[in-house]
């Protein structure tokens, strides 16, 4: 809008013509009153005074002009640089003064809005059109009016316009005069648009709050404590949903952070009265001119629940529920470094008898349900007297605090009392017994690795004097434990590092004292210990699960031995016998590895014999299945050290068994016991009876191998035929057609 210039040229004319008017009245003056000087006197007097004054009159209005346009020009150019344009609107006289700023914020000239006073309506977005009628209104009370709507430009851009409107109202009360700033807002528009998406859809927590108080919060804030919708929560207190704890810790931090960021995480209370987890970050700001903090957070409690669990893991057995090594470990130290030095405590380190053996025969669930019961046991029978937990397997370890060797003994006791009675899972009853070592603090460590370490060596004396009793520490079982440690970490090297050898020991007719068969025994040469009893590394690599990756390199050697000696003439039908744990029978992919093997080396089924233990009778269903595979392939099955057992003759006789072994102690009873052989000699009438095959083992005399076939035994083998001997020397004995002939 322009203001108008003062014409200056015009004025001048003006003063000119007055200036000569005075002049023509001092000649008039003159003429016709010549009489009156007085009054020439004054005119002259006048015009002398007021020439200057108007010249002076004249050169500060000049100035003032020029001050004025130089202004103007300024203004111009800062609603320019501003995106502003003025719309000023006399209603009376209907004149429009419009800056041409509105060229720049509309698209069209302002002469465009000079020939059409409606144009800024009829450019207004059809949605924002709504707010014309109440503006309007508004402005007819006087009211000074601000509003934000879109408009279309001509090539088709939608912006945002600021419009703020000043009324003006005669005193009559009718509106007679309009101005109105406009201010081009998108980019603003645009950013908070931007914004507040952001905000709304945000997964998180996103409010304001000024003095304790709810001043906005978001769709997922609103979910996060309950409420449908914004307003419920607005103007509420935020006491109501946080602690005031919290609320004063976020104060107290923020003071001190100032600027910074604070994050905590607590408890938030919903309109439910239910609590969650959350977390919340808050950061002060200013929100609609007065200070104020931001809090953004979400809800952690599936996050707390998860890392809860993962502690609870991290110190709890899965399956019992115990406290786990970790965590006995950690609450025995405690207890070490808080102890009074008059005080003792005992540990008592339990590793269950037989367990092995269900676990292998019934399956890991029965298993696990009887772990289950024995640490409910072990609880019921600790009460508050300690701690029980579980190691791992089936060992567990209990801390009795306060406990000397009298209160240890009587809960030893009270232990073996209650696992005396069976355990009954699926409806079956189940006999485990427990070994107990025992070592006291401070005799037998001070420290809880001595007095686990300790504990763990005087359970292996408990296992050695008959299992089902407990063992307190004494020095002198050091050795114990230290060698079983040592084999165990020596087995698990010896496949790999090729420390097994097969020995073998050939089985011959007791009739015609022809070689019938050989039996393949496992041999160990340890690097440090040297030659390994099979009776000692056979049991420790059954309770690793090594028998089983083991058994499986004995079968395939085996089976490649025998292919070798039969080019050297040993004859096909002599099989080769290999053992196999109950362990290794459970296997389900024993078959599969087996038909593998026979395939590969071109070894037929009856070339191969398989002696497993009665044991696999516990698991009767499993064992007939696996079984008839193996006599469908041709191999051949015997029953070792039969009478050891507890099999059920009933189940036997159904079983595809054609070979029964009697036991090397039932031979030794032919020369050193009371009853003659009587046990063997049942063994042999009971087998033959049932169409079985019976082997006798451990044959060492004359008179032993006299008794075997006079009561009709098939076949025997044992030291007086020949020692078990390795590879080379049983191919040469095999070169040789040796047999037990010369003792018939």
């Amino acid at each position: 809008m322009v203001r108008p210039r003062i014409n200056i040229q015009l004025l001048l004319k003006i003063i000119y013509s007055l200036f000569f008017i005075m002049i023509l009245l001092e000649l008039a003056v003159s003429l016709f009153f010549p009489s009156v000087p007085f009054i020439r006197f004054a005119s002259i007097l006048t015009l002398m005074i007021t020439l200057p004054l108007i010249i002076l009159t004249l050169k500060e209005m000049r100035k003032k002009d020029e001050e004025s346009m130089q202004n103007q020009l300024k203004l111009k150019n800062i609603f320019d640089t501003l995106d502003v344009a003025i719309w000023s609107h006399d209603l009376k006289t209907d004149t429009l003064l419009i800056t041409p700023g509105i060229e720049k914020l509309y698209g069209y000239t302002y002469k465009d809005f000079y020939k059409d006073l409606d144009l800024w309506k009829k450019v207004i977005h059809q949605d924002d059109v709504c707010l014309l009628n109440e503006r309007a209104n508004r402005l007819a009370r006087g009211e000074t009016v601000t509003s934000e709507y879109r408009i279309i430009r001509p090539d088709g851009e939608v912006r945002w316009i600021l419009d703020r409107g000043f009324p003006s109202l005669d005193n009559n009360g009718d509106f007679i005069y309009f101005n109105s700033v406009l201010f081009d807002i998108t980019d603003r528009k645009e950013s908070e648009d931007r914004y507040r998406t952001l905000v709304e859809m945000s997964p998180d927590i996103i409010a304001v709050v000024s003095q304790d108080t709810i001043e906005y919060i978001n769709e997922a804030g609103c979910r996060l404590v309950g409420a449908k919708h914004p307003k419920e929560l607005i103007g509420k207190s935020l006491l109501e949903f946080v602690p005031k704890e919290i609320v004063e810790a976020f104060k107290i931090r923020g003071a001190k952070l100032r600027d910074q960021e604070v994050r905590l995480e607590f408890q938030l209370k919903q309109l439910n009265g239910e609590t969650i987890e959350v977390e919340l970050a808050s950061a002060p700001i200013y929100y609609e001119g007065r200070f104020a903090v931001q809090v953004v957070g979400r809800d952690i409690t599936e996050r707390k629940l998860s890392e809860r669990t993962i502690r609870n893991m991290a110190y709890h057995d899965t399956l019992t529920g115990l406290p786990n090594r970790n965590r006995f470990r950690l609450y025995l130290n405690q207890i070490l470094n808080q102890i009074e030095e008059s005080k003792m405590l005992a540990v008592l380190f339990i590793d269950l008898d037989r367990f092995k053996i269900i676990n292998d025969t019934k399956g890991h669930t029965v298993g696990d349900l009887i772990l289950k019961e024995t640490a409910e046991r072990l609880k019921i029978v600790i009460e508050k007297e300690g701690l029980v937990s579980r190691q791992g397997g089936d060992e567990f370890i209990i801390l009795l605090e306060n406990g000397d060797r009298e209160k240890a003994a009587e809960i030893a006791q009270h232990i073996l009392i209650e696992f005396s009675k069976p355990l009954v899972v699926n409806n079956q009853e189940f006999f485990v017994t427990p070994s107990i070592g025992i070592s006291l603090y401070p005799t037998d460590g001070l420290d809880e690795e001595t007095l686990i370490k300790n504990a763990d060596t005087a359970m292996y004396q408990a296992k050695e004097r008959g299992k089902n009793n407990f063992q307190f520490y004494s020095s002198n079982l050091n050795g114990i434990s230290v060698r079983k440690m040592e084999l165990e970490n020596g087995l698990r090297k010896a496949l790999d590092h090729k420390q097994f050898t097969l020995h073998y020991q050939p089985q011959v007719s007791l009739e015609t004292g022809e070689l019938v068969g050989i039996e393949a025994l496992i041999r160990w040469e340890d690097p440090v210990h040297g030659l390994i009893s099979p009776g000692e590394f056979i049991p420790l690599a059954e309770e690793t699960g090594l028998i089983v990756p083991i058994g499986k390199w004995v079968i395939a050697e085996v089976c490649r031995q025998r292919k070798r000696w039969e080019k050297a003439g040993l004859p096909s039908h002599v099989p080769i016998a290999v053992n196999v744990s109950v362990r290794q029978f459970e296997d389900e992919n024993l078959m599969h590895y087996i038909a593998m093997v026979l395939d590969e080396t071109g070894l037929e089924g009856v070339q191969l014999e398989l002696e497993i233990t009665e044991s696999i009778m516990q698991n009767l269903e499993n064992s007939i299945i696996i079984l008839n595979q193996l006599k469908e392939r041709g191999i051949l099955l015997s029953i070792d050290d039969f009478g050891t057992g507890y099999s059920s003759l009933s189940y036997l006789k159904h079983l595809p068994i054609d070979k029964i072994k009697i036991d090397k102690s039932f031979v030794d009873d032919i020369l050193y016991h009371s009853n003659q052989g009587i046990m063997v000699k049942t063994i042999i009438d009971m087998g033959l009876n049932m169409n079985f095959t019976v082997i006798a083992e451990g044959i060492e005399t004359k008179e032993q191998l006299f008794f075997l076939r006079n009561n009709k035994c098939n076949i025997g083998q044992g030291y007086l035929f020949s020692k078990p001997i390795p590879a080379d020397q049983m191919e040469e004995y095999l070169i040789n057609k040796k047999s037990g002939s010369q003792f018939f």
